[in-house]
């Protein structure tokens, strides 16, 4: 083989891996930035921020090795879809024999990173792997039970970044997790029928039989009900956040505030925020139809990238400049 058709395969396996999928194991940074502990570097230990990256990075590798692994699983029926035919694997431009190489690879790789954290990580690992099993053999094909695992997926991905440096967690933020996670998963499956409707090709069902059991008017109020519990149960968090102080020469802009607001409130600030994001995300789903892939529209929508950017940059503000 030649140099040129090493770097194709190459491409083609990190094309398999799903590189916009990674933007999901962010999440296990989530209890470190709003546990007001992002920039902590305890004496006997290394620095929060590098525990929790080099956790995202092993999570990475799992997750990119069961990508792969679920599309060699489902290459035939991958192949009848509009979208995923021309995946790698699907369209026959990856060698199976090869792909199968690369999970091993991955997941030896990942296991040796997972040495370094507890026992609790690793089991929350090898429960991830088992919910992706469990998710690609049944519960894909369980009303309900589909989009739940989906939820589970991410809040198994909060506790990982929470165990690795031992935080806790509101009760509240995991809820906003879980109906965050929810409202997405949803609105996949909305924009999946919508898709295949609009196809004269395909059926319903055709791609994903689970399409069948969900009629549209039940993903209106599935889609209605947790877009609302997603601001809701993320403003009830910021009003019961107790904002911790960081030991930081920036975090001293208190000082020139009048005593009238100096308040535990000010995450509330960030609220707006998450409600457009919601908004702009049903506008997309139900006028763009462009919800079936959450990550590409993340990365394609400008509206939806500034939102977030500038949510997250009122977060870090708020809690590390003025905390």
């Amino acid at each position: 083989m030649t140099k040129k058709s090493y770097l194709t395969l190459a491409f083609l396996l990190l094309k398999s891996a799903r590189p916009r999928q990674w933007v999901k194991n962010l999440a296990l940074f989530a209890a470190l930035v709003f546990s007001g502990f992002l920039l902590y570097d305890p004496a006997d230990a290394p620095a929060y921020f590098w525990t929790v990256s080099l956790a995202t990075l092993t999570f990475t590798l799992v997750t990119s090795a069961i990508y792969i692994t679920n599309d060699i699983i489902d290459r035939e029926a991958d192949a009848q879809h509009p979208f995923k035919n021309k995946r790698p694997i699907a369209s026959g431009a990856l060698p199976v024999s090869l792909a199968k190489m690369a999970v091993v690879v991955l997941l030896v790789v990942a296991g040796v990173f997972a040495l370094q954290f507890s026992l609790f990580f690793k089991l929350l690992i090898l429960l991830y792997v088992l919910l992706q099993v469990a998710y690609s053999k049944i519960l894909k094909h369980v009303p309900i039970l589909d989009v739940a695992s989906i939820a589970l997926g991410f809040l198994i991905r909060i506790y990982a970044g929470s165990v690795v440096v031992d935080l806790h967690m509101s009760v509240w933020f995991l809820l906003t997790v879980i109906s965050a996670s929810l409202f997405l998963a949803v609105g996949k499956r909305q924009s999946e029928r919508t898709l295949l409707l609009g196809n004269p090709e395909l059926s319903v069902g055709s791609t994903r039989k689970i399409l069948k059991r969900y009629s549209e008017r039940l993903l209106d109020q599935y889609t209605s009900m947790f877009a609302t519990a997603t601001w809701l149960t993320y403003a009830i968090f910021t009003f019961q956040n107790q904002v911790i102080v960081p030991q930081s020469e920036f975090a001293t802009l208190f000082q020139f505030l009048p005593k009238t607001l100096h308040t535990q409130k000010w995450l509330m600030l960030s609220v707006p925020f998450v409600i457009f994001g919601v908004m702009r995300y049903l506008q997309l789903i139900y006028e763009k139809n462009e919800g079936e892939s959450p990550e590409r529209v993340l990365f394609n929508d400008k509206p939806l990238l500034t939102t977030i950017l500038l949510f997250g940059l009122s977060v870090v503000f708020i809690l590390y400049l003025l905390g």
